[in-house]
């Protein structure tokens, strides 16, 4: 989507006069020495055929038209053999690196409340070598404490390099590997080790005090809880026959001359690695088995889209490890020889929250140069930086939007733009780093709009990703010379897809323009099924007449005739209405979520009613101008829980539906104003900041009654 050019005519035309004048003078010689031409034949070309020829598929990447990929190097068909692979290869150069603490201090803001505020310093880094000794100590240190393969073992832990040395550690002793969202609640946490027979759990002393002590009594099995960092002096309620150790401390265990002469016993090929909980977005969270070999093909086939993918990047880790994305991001950069930082959502640029003015973020230090992102993120980097561009000046205000509408016309075409890249967008670029090279979206939708502009302000390649748990994230990435928006990319190397018919809403592979229907994931990559949940197993999974395993994952997607899919729906998102009209919930929170006006929304429909209604967190810089606009006085709680700024905000929501093309039936009809954000913390969302709707709808239950009883 174009900004709007409010330029004076004249001036317009001047600066287009100058730009043709520009493009004529350097075009030949640029197109001949960029290779364009070359990357523009790659744009046109077909990225995934039909296996059977029906138009519904199995569809596969030409590459793989015979047979998926399964893995990355003969012979090594186990995360651990990966690993040493990847070891052997790189033996002396940086894998994980975390920055050092130079201080931290409390810091009262206008409001009364308290922010902790850290000082961090440069990245200290540990070497492939070290990483591979640190967990193979560990590993046979848990083997000491009556760790035992084939056992489950559970991690509850933020995202740093602990957790990845302790999960490389249970994949070479073959500890099938618990994995939990360090912001699941009591009954979820509980549930999860209770269900798998944990004995043994990691997690740090955070999360420790916060939120682990509180339901241990509920957790009869446990005996030994290892914390990553140091231990306190004392475990205040600790039940009686539960241990605490140290990781170091249980390092030092493994590094004994009687426990490093003890072979470990090797996973296989199909054992168990992780047991990875769900985020719980439709209710309990449930555990995936994937096997090593699920694992490592999904990884492979991940690699094969990044081009040049090598020892030379960086990746910037701050995603929860419990999240198949991140640690299958993590993977596919340890199997290559790149550098791993890490960091959190609350110090990764500059202006974060935990960052003290005047300090540097973990993106200008680390410098990335590959980068995962969810849709969140990213929509709120494009606001932030959407109000920057308001309060410039006439003259820099003109100047931006000229060069970014002159960068969209070029990009649209395979063509790049060093001039406005170094003119315009360099102090953009400079707000990851400004060396990211590849930005993936994943965990979610991302618009259109803010793909574009993500693309254009950060002067890089930025794709989407399709995938779930269920099968490792993986599915389909878009390819770096896809220069289109709102697409998820061709099926990978490793996988398959298939559209089934949904009768119900009209979706059918003999769809014109393009098949469509329920989209279902084959491969090695299609993971082992749910834990312990074998009714679910059955109506989510099954392998065909080839013996090829599938996943049937809920969504709605068009296959476009280049081979790249699109997500148009999910079943369980569409909602009947009364009159008989099917609402996309989905469809209707991603075009209202492209309004500078909304950070987040939730869209509501009960069938047995004739509209439709939303939950709103608004953005407070432009409610707070709008409620000064419109006259309307009061704090922040008061301003959003007034019906009047509620009246307010339904027009501006019309007029961006009316942008989006949304029927009338679609529109939300009353809404409700939150005045606190949603984050994982509150439960509402989850790590990727899905919405969790059971939750929302519990939580605003007052309100649905309300703006459906007419209150």
């Amino acid at each position: 989507m174009k900004l709007k050019e409010d330029i004076n005519p004249l001036l317009l035309q001047v600066f287009r006069s100058v730009v043709w004048v520009y493009s004529v003078i350097t075009f030949l010689p640029w197109y001949l020495l960029s290779g364009t031409g070359a990357k523009q034949e790659r744009a046109r070309r077909i990225r995934a055929l039909p296996v059977s020829g029906h138009p519904g598929g199995p569809y596969r990447a030409p590459g793989s038209l015979q047979h998926l990929v399964t893995g990355l190097h003969p012979g090594r068909d186990t995360l651990d053999t990966v690993f040493e692979h990847a070891m052997q290869r790189f033996p002396n150069r940086d894998l994980l690196g975390t920055r050092d603490v130079l201080s931290e201090e409390d810091e009262l803001q206008p409001n009364g409340k308290v922010f902790k505020k850290v000082i961090l310093g440069d990245y200290i880094w540990l070497s492939f070598t070290e990483v591979f000794e640190a967990a193979a100590q560990f590993g046979r240190g848990l083997t000491a404490l009556g760790q035992k393969p084939q056992k489950n073992i559970a991690i509850f832990c933020e995202t740093r390099a602990e957790w990845f040395i302790a999960a490389q550690a249970c994949f070479m002793h073959n500890f099938p590997l618990v994995t939990l969202y360090s912001t699941l609640g009591g009954p979820a946490i509980a549930h999860g080790l209770n269900e798998t027979e944990v004995t043994h759990i990691i997690t740090s002393r955070d999360l420790l005090q916060a939120r682990l002590t509180a339901i241990l009594p509920d957790v009869p099995r446990l005996e030994q809880i290892i914390v990553v960092d140091s231990k306190p002096s004392a475990w205040p309620r600790l039940p009686e026959g539960v241990r605490v150790h140290s990781m170091a401390s249980v390092q030092e265990l493994g590094a004994r001359p009687e426990n490093r002469v003890k072979v470990p016993s090797r996973p296989g090929p199909s054992d168990i690695a992780v047991i990875m909980y769900t985020s719980g977005s439709t209710g309990i969270p449930k555990g995936v088995m994937i096997s090593h070999s699920n694992l490592i093909a999904g990884i492979t086939g991940m690699s094969e889209r990044i081009p040049e993918l090598s020892e030379k990047d960086t990746y910037i880790g701050y995603l929860p490890l419990a999240h198949v994305l991140e640690l299958s991001a993590e993977l596919v950069c340890m199997s290559h020889g790149c550098r791993v930082g890490y960091s959190s959502p609350q110090t990764l640029a500059d202006q974060s929250t935990k960052i003290k003015r005047g300090s540097k973020g973990d993106t200008s230090v680390l410098q990335p140069t590959l980068m995962v992102a969810v849709p969140e993120i990213m929509d709120r980097i494009y606001k932030n930086v959407m109000t920057k561009v308001e309060e410039m000046s006439g003259i820099q205000r003109s100047l931006f939007i000229l060069a970014y509408n002159y960068k969209m016309e070029q990009i649209s075409k395979g063509y790049s733009t060093p001039l406005c890249d170094r003119l315009v967008f360099r102090k953009v670029r400079s707000l990851l780093g400004g060396k990211v090279r590849i930005l993936l979206s994943g965990g979610a939708p991302l618009s259109p709009a803010t793909q574009r502009f993500m693309n254009i302000c950060f002067c890089c390649h930025v794709g989407q990703g399709y995938g779930l748990t269920e099968t490792c994230g993986a599915g389909t990435i878009s390819d770096v010379w896809d220069y289109s928006t709102g697409r998820v990319g061709a099926p990978l190397i490793c996988s398959e897809i298939t559209l089934k018919d949904w009768d119900e809403a009209g979706y059918h592979s003999t769809n014109k323009p393009n098949p469509r229907g329920e989209i279902l994931i084959g491969g090695p990559n299609v993971t082992m099924g749910y834990y312990k949940s074998d009714s679910k197993n059955q109506e989510d999974f099954f392998v065909d007449e080839n013996g090829q395993r599938w996943f049937c994952t809920g969504d709605i997607g068009e296959l476009h005739p280049d081979g790249c899919l699109k997500i148009i729906d999910r079943k369980k998102d569409l909602v009947k209405l009364q009159a008989g009209e099917y609402v996309s919930l989905g469809k209707v929170e991603a075009v209202l979520k492209n309004c500078p006006l909304i950070d987040n929304i939730c869209a509501y429909a009960n069938s047995d009613q004739t509209y439709v209604i939303g939950f709103v967190v608004p953005n407070q810089k432009q409610l707070i101008s709008l409620a000064e606009e419109k006259g309307i006085v009061g704090s922040w709680e008061e301003i959003c829980n007034s019906s009047e700024m509620e009246k307010e905000v339904l027009w501006v929501m019309m007029e961006a539906a009316a942008v989006g093309k949304l029927e009338r039936f679609e529109i939300p009809q009353k809404i409700r104003l939150s005045s606190e954000p949603w984050t994982p913390e509150t439960g509402l969302v989850t790590d990727a900041f899905k919405l969790k709707r059971k939750e929302l709808k519990t939580h605003y239950q007052e309100d649905i009654e309300r703006m459906y009883g007419g209150k």
